[in-house]
């Protein structure tokens, strides 16, 4: 059987493959094309949100490293931490909770302006990129699918970080925690 352990390291994996593979589904498309005579690139540089989704995916993928790292050195001084574990914990959730909001919120800012990519605004004079560079256009809604599932797995690990912090506390008393 595996533990709630095993599934934490398990989705912290998954979600740092999900995030790295955004960030560089991101980070490294383009496409060029001959628009009136003149070469055309698009880039993540083109719209604002793509090269924050780059950054903050890189720097989760990271932090979900730390997190791992961390959990190989606290399984292997368990009996040492014990004053501070409820410290760690508490830390440990809110940056998961952090983590995940932003990388939604990061998702969500690209996947808006993916679509302002694909409708365009003629109010603002702002052209449709997807009809022209499709390819580009693709490969980022890929790397929005990706982020996305990252943002799942993310809410996932939150959820064991909420367990794991909320079962050091006493049912019957609020905010106390069980005795040892």
């Amino acid at each position: 059987m595996v533990g709630i352990a095993q599934v934490n390291v398990y989705l912290r994996v998954s979600a740092v493959l999900f995030y790295v593979l955004t960030a560089c589904l991101v980070g490294l498309d383009s496409q060029t094309k001959i628009i009136f005579f003149v070469a055309r690139k698009a880039t993540y540089r083109d719209l604002e949100a793509f090269g924050i989704l780059v950054y903050v995916d890189s720097a989760a993928a990271v932090y979900n490293l730390l997190q791992l790292c961390k959990g190989l050195i606290s399984a292997r001084f368990e009996g040492n931490l014990k004053g501070a574990y409820i410290y760690i914990s508490w830390i440990g959730f809110l940056l998961d909770q952090l983590t995940a909001y932003i990388t939604f919120a990061a998702n969500s800012a690209a996947f808006e302006a993916s679509v302002l990519a694909v409708t365009g605004a003629e109010e603002f004079q702002w052209m449709k990129l997807c009809n022209r560079f499709t390819r580009f256009c693709f490969q980022m809604g890929g790397a929005l699918l990706c982020g996305y599932v990252a943002s799942i797995l993310m809410a996932l690990i939150s959820f064991i970080s909420a367990y794991n912090l909320f079962s050091n506390y006493s049912s019957k008393r609020f905010l106390r925690l069980k005795k040892t």
